[in-house]
């Protein structure tokens, strides 16, 4: 009997070690590692979760830059970091849905980190010269379709986000465009805007302005559904394209096996975050981005079910990093 009570009362310490766990989360520094150079998007959505985990939980959080390698670099630290929630990764879609692809010598997997949350959305313009002969995305597919291999579109790189969609858009539009890439967003941007290159898809935050502008025209959004901070501009998919997307997301993760009431609690911290009116007016709002704070099971499902729509299309389209 004793011999029993005693294993009852290891079970029942066994199974509250977690929650007091969670209880005393977070009780030393938090460390986010971002995969990029200060100033970008995931270095902003770093320094918003720290700032929010420091006022509501006193706790001191470091922001800490790794770029290199397409994310790789980062996301190989985090994976060596032990799994108790005070490593923490902000990590862009294609660190989990392309690289896996792209790199076959990929030093890391999904089952090295912890799921956490999702964070932000960003749709993607379709931007044009003004000088194209087309106002819509109709009139665009129908350009390409006479001119085939005679319209270039700027990316940021193989295997970027404004590569894959375009690569995308030709697959759905059965149109032939040529890629061009840059080493970033800006300068692509920058020639479309002189006319070296025709069209590329980027965020819907840069293409406001340069329409407004007048530097570029505007035809088409690669979100899910029309914008409400856009209503006016037509989704990609109302040309006949039901379905097509064109967007890029980015999420937090951590090592493997941090305790599931830890995670529970970052989350909940996550969410509260991005429900913040302050956060959405003048982050969210002033940058175009939609909020995708979920469940981690819905981060999870994400990336599987993407991961293999990207993989077909790297193999078919035979893009390989630079």
């Amino acid at each position: 009997m004793k011999s029993w009570l005693r294993m009852a009362a290891l079970s029942a310490c066994l199974a509250a070690a977690p929650s007091a766990y969670a209880q005393t989360y977070p009780s030393k520094p938090i460390t986010i590692i971002v995969p990029a150079s200060p100033g970008g998007v995931t270095d902003m959505l770093a320094r918003i979760l720290a700032q929010h985990f420091n006022a509501d939980w006193g706790a001191q959080t470091v922001v800490e830059n790794k770029p290199g390698a397409n994310n790789q670099v980062a996301a190989e630290y985090v994976m060596h970091q032990p799994g108790d929630g005070y490593t923490l990764f902000i990590a862009p879609e294609t660190t989990f849905i392309v690289n896996p692809t792209l790199y076959p010598d990929l030093r890391y997997k999904l089952t090295d980190f912890t799921p956490i949350a999702g964070l932000v959305q960003i749709n993607h313009g379709l931007i044009l010269h003004p000088s194209v002969p087309a106002n819509s995305v109709r009139e665009l597919v129908a350009l390409a379709k006479a001119k085939p291999g005679q319209l270039n579109y700027g990316t940021y790189g193989a295997g970027s986000s404004g590569h894959l969609n375009m690569e995308m858009f030709k697959t759905v539009t059965g149109t032939d465009l040529v890629a061009v890439h840059y080493k970033g967003a800006a300068p692509a941007m920058q020639d479309v805007i002189a006319g070296h290159i025709q069209l590329m898809f980027i965020s819907v935050g840069n293409a406001v302005p340069q329409s407004k502008a007048g530097a570029v025209k505007f035809i088409g959004i690669g979100a899910p559904k029309r914008m409400a901070l856009l209503p006016d501009v037509p989704t990609i998919a109302e040309a006949g394209y039901p379905g097509f997307t064109a967007v890029s997301w980015f999420a937090l993760f951590g090592s493997a096996g941090i305790p599931p009431d830890v995670v529970a609690k970052i989350n909940g911290e996550v969410r509260k975050t991005f429900a913040d009116p302050a956060v959405q007016k003048t982050f969210l709002d002033a940058q175009y981005f939609e909020s995708i704070a979920g469940s981690p099971q819905e981060l999870s499902e994400r990336v599987r079910t993407e991961e293999p729509q990207w993989r077909k299309l790297i193999q078919a389209a035979h893009i390989t990093a630079e």
